[in-house]
């Protein structure tokens, strides 16, 4: 679903739950696409073709790019360059975050 210029957090979050998928689109304009994510346990992700961020809505784990590990809270900002090995591990049942693909 594409929304012309506002995407309200708590709509997301039901548009995923009634998806009954990990992640869904829900706004693309030339360089850039946001998702919504809430990986089922383990994250099953492969490194991306552009550049991304997430911004963490719920829950809280760790988040491993290349070797390094760091832990994330709700609100935190984490940057991923295209074509890098990252995953979220260890995250808690309630984790959903924002996904925006750049470039």
């Amino acid at each position: 679903m594409d929304f012309a210029n506002k995407v309200e957090q708590s709509e997301a979050i039901i548009l995923l739950e009634k998806s009954d998928r990990e992640f869904i689109s829900l706004f693309k304009k030339e360089l850039l696409s946001v998702e919504i994510y809430k990986p089922n346990r383990i994250d099953k992700q492969t490194p991306h073709d552009r550049d991304e961020f997430y911004l963490i809505i719920s829950g809280e784990g760790k988040f491993q790019l290349q070797e390094d590990i760091t832990a994330f809270k709700p609100g935190d900002f984490i940057y991923v360059p295209a074509h890098a090995d990252h995953k979220f591990i260890e995250f808690s049942d309630n984790f959903i975050t924002w996904v925006f693909f750049i470039g």
